[in-house]
């Protein structure tokens, strides 16, 4: 199984290379085709995380209500994402259904990749990591290289810093993650970083669009409601006093 999506993902960027004549906008190619295959699944997810951050002012509500108390804010928090359809963990499934690319890209790279391979000339070689260059030519020739890197890690991280309903905690996770991602960027072949970064490029313009299409939709929701729900009008009678009469 392992050697037939690399095989596939070989014969992918070689048969988009000999239209192209470009090993790097060929890798562009193949991500643009993977994003599409994922597009039904990653909209879905980025509506659901749209609609709690409609809604993040409840879960904040929950949070200082339950602060003492973590075992009940565990179990209101988990009946709040049950109500809402909300699953913390599926946003983490694109980026999880992309990795065996991700890692399939290093072997392809090293045997069915041809030393010249380069991305027009911006990275003259997409075998080779940001650290091989630095090493070897000096750091003039490696600044493209330690520039995709940089952007490797910060769109890894900028998705879920974008999103209001996310926690510092878990906003604090994702700033480790970044890290390590430079850390893993620096050493990895340049192809696959370029992989890495179209992909993350996407997922943040995706989300920036479908955010914003739905926050429109659920405040135009609301203001319906609100047109819609009858005026109720409290009136209040007062006593009846009998007027006094005037003595003959």
């Amino acid at each position: 199984m392992w050697d037939w999506i690399i095989n596939a993902l070989a014969s992918a960027i070689a048969f988009f290379e000999s239209f192209i004549g470009d090993w790097g906008l060929a890798i562009i190619i193949l991500t643009v085709i993977i994003r599409l295959i994922l597009l039904p699944l990653t909209i879905k997810q980025q509506k659901s995380m749209a609609e709690m951050q409609h809604v993040q002012p409840l879960l904040t509500e929950l949070q200082t209500k339950y602060a003492d108390d973590p075992q009940r804010l565990n179990e209101e928090m988990m009946k709040f994402y049950s109500e809402h359809k909300f699953n913390p963990v599926a946003g983490c499934l694109p980026m999880l259904l992309q990795m065996p690319i991700f890692f399939a890209l290093f072997s392809v790279l090293r045997d069915h990749v041809p030393d010249g391979a380069a991305f027009y000339g911006i990275l003259p070689s997409l075998r080779d990591s940001a650290a091989t260059i630095f090493s070897t030519t000096g750091i003039v020739s490696a600044i493209p290289y330690i520039i995709f890197v940089i952007l490797f890690g910060v769109l890894t991280f900028l998705p879920m810093f974008l999103q209001q309903n996310s926690n510092s905690m878990t906003k604090g996770m994702s700033a480790i993650m970044a890290v390590m991602m430079l850390f893993v960027g620096w050493s990895s072949p340049a192809g696959v970083v370029l992989f890495w970064v179209t992909s993350s490029a996407w997922a943040v313009i995706q989300q920036q669009l479908i955010f914003k299409e739905k926050s429109h939709e659920l405040k135009e929701e609301e203001q319906k409601q609100l047109q819609a729900k009858p005026v109720e009008v409290d009136v209040v009678r007062r006593e009846y006093k009998k007027r006094p009469t005037k003595k003959k």
